[in-house]
């Protein structure tokens, strides 16, 4: 044991240890547990209303991506979208494979890669961000406007 986990210990008393039947935690009242039910609800939305455009939602945020900045060095792309780099070169080479995205070599620095849109990635981003809106509208349907406001204000803190 750590030295911090041995201190820990030590102050612990039998008053002070939790039973395992606190009833102070409640798993309904947890973020981590709240925010995944939310991205449960979130991701059953998208996949109805993007479902005709079989993406998920890792390559639409590369695709929109894109298409809003232009050609983008791989691994910006991956920071911009919140991806490490292995999820972004499985999403890029998945994109790629559907003949939505190309690579080619960023030309000040040859080690980096960048990644653009082909003609027919742009018509479908631009199909997909025609509907986007709604993934949101249904996720957020419970809350009034003011309180999606404010929520989405506290997410971005929280993010």
């Amino acid at each position: 044991m750590t030295r911090r986990a041995d201190a820990a210990e030590d102050d612990e008393t039998p008053a002070t240890r939790r039973s395992p039947d606190d009833p102070s935690f409640r798993l309904d009242t947890q973020a981590g547990h709240l925010i995944r039910r939310a991205h449960q609800r979130n991701t059953e939305i998208f996949n109805a209303v993007m479902g005709r455009f079989s993406v998920t939602p890792t390559q639409f945020a590369a695709l929109v991506t894109l298409l809003e900045r232009g050609a983008t060095p791989q691994n910006q792309l991956g920071r911009l979208t919140a991806m490490d780099p292995a999820t972004i070169f499985g999403v890029v080479g998945r994109l790629m494979k559907r003949g939505f995205v190309r690579q080619s070599p960023v030309s000040e620095d040859a080690r980096l890669v960048a990644v653009s849109l082909t003609a027919e990635g742009e018509r479908a981003a631009r199909a997909m961000r025609a509907v986007a809106q709604e993934v949101s509208t249904r996720t957020l349907e419970p809350l009034s406007e003011e309180e999606a406001r404010t929520f989405l204000a506290l997410l971005a803190r929280v993010g």
